[in-house]
C-alpha cells in the first residue's frame, strides 16, 4: 500500500498510530459514524475494518454527544461542552408526528404515535424551550412538568409556534409545511 503507515515494532505500533489518527480525526472534524472513521483511515493508508474501528473507539473512550451538526464522537479528556440548543430537530419531529396536547395542573400531557414519546422528549430537552422543569416519556405519552403557571403558558405558546413552523429548511429559515398540535 503506497503511503501506508509502517509498524516499526509490529502490530502494537500500528495500533498506536491508528488510534492516534482516530483521535486526531475526531478532534479536527465532526465525525458521526464508524463508517466515516473507516473511510478516513483508509484514505490515510490504514487497512481497517469497522470491527477494528469499533474496538479502537471503545479503547479510546470516545463517546457521542449531541451538537448542532448532530451526534458526533468526542474525545473524553476534551470537554464536550453543552450542546448548542436548537429547535430544528423538534420542528422536524413535530412536522412528522401528530401530537395532541392535554393538561393536568402544572403538567402538560403530550401524546404522539406509539413509540415516539422518548424521541419527542429528547428533542424538547435539546431545544431552546427552557421553561420546563423536566420531561418524562413513556411509549406514546410524555409529561412536561412546570414549576408555575406563567412558565407553562410561555412554554406552551412557544411550543405551538414551533409546531406551526413546519420542518426547517437547510438554512433553518422556518419555511415549510405547517402542523399544529391539537389541544384538549
Amino acid at each position: 500500500m503506497i503511503g501506508a503507515p509502517r509498524a516499526a515494532n509490529g502490530g502494537h505500533e500500528l495500533k498506536r498510530l491508528r488510534q492516534r489518527a482516530i483521535r486526531q480525526l475526531v478532534l479536527e472534524q465532526a465525525v458521526s459514524s464508524q463508517r466515516e472513521v473507516v473511510d478516513a483511515l483508509n484514505r490515510q493508508g490504514f487497512d481497517v475494518t469497522q470491527a477494528t474501528v469499533s474496538r479502537d473507539i471503545t479503547e479510546l473512550g470516545l463517546h457521542k454527544v449531541a451538537r448542532a451538526e448532530g451526534h458526533v464522537y468526542v474525545v473524553p479528556d476534551e470537554p464536550a461542552g453543552p450542546a448548542t440548543p436548537s429547535d430544528a430537530r423538534l420542528r422536524r419531529i413535530l412536522a412528522d408526528i401528530p401530537v395532541r396536547v392535554g393538561r393536568s395542573g402544572l403538567t402538560l400531557v403530550l401524546t404522539g404515535t406509539p413509540g415516539t414519546a422518548s424521541v419527542i422528549a429528547q428533542a424538547i430537552d435539546e431545544s431552546t424551550l427552557r421553561e420546563q422543569e423536566g420531561t418524562l416519556a413513556g411509549d406514546n405519552t410524555l409529561l412536561v412538568l412546570f414549576a408555575d403557571e406563567a412558565r407553562l403558558e410561555r412554554w406552551l405558546e412557544r411550543f405551538e409556534r414551533l409546531s406551526t413552523l413546519g420542518p426547517p429548511d437547510a438554512d433553518d429559515s422556518g419555511n415549510g409545511s405547517t402542523h399544529t398540535p391539537t389541544r384538549r
